[in-house]
């Protein structure tokens, strides 16, 4: 329920934020300067909420895959504590699997697998 009215209250603060910056804006790749310089370059008109939702988005984008290459290395490491935790399972059902009996008759008791003298 909360989730709801966190998403209905958010939906209306974007659409305030759109119709407030409905004007048009120009992007530029290059400052003009530059742009007479070289020849070349790109511009566009958008509205300015476009270009802020936009900016928004990129941010969000470019963080996450900063967070996932700053993350890359807990991944390997639990990776390999994962591998090494089953290996050690295979290894202990191994040992128990093999387990001699024993020689000495107080353990053979102790354990259940001696008959009782």
């Amino acid at each position: 329920m909360f989730r709801l009215i966190f998403l209905a209250l958010l939906a209306i603060a974007l659409v305030a934020v759109a119709s407030a910056n409905r004007d048009t804006v120009t992007l530029r790749l290059l400052p003009q300067e530059l742009d007479a310089y070289l020849g070349f370059g790109w511009s566009a008109e958008l509205p300015l909420f476009l270009v802020i939702f936009a900016g928004i988005v990129a941010g969000l984008g470019i963080g996450f895959v900063w967070e996932w290459f700053r993350e890359a290395k807990h991944r390997a490491a639990a990776s390999q504590h994962k591998r090494e935790a089953g290996r050690l399972e295979r290894e202990v059902s191994r040992l128990k699997a093999a387990k001699p009996e024993p020689e000495d008759d107080v353990l053979a008791i102790l354990e259940g697998k001696g008959a009782a003298r």
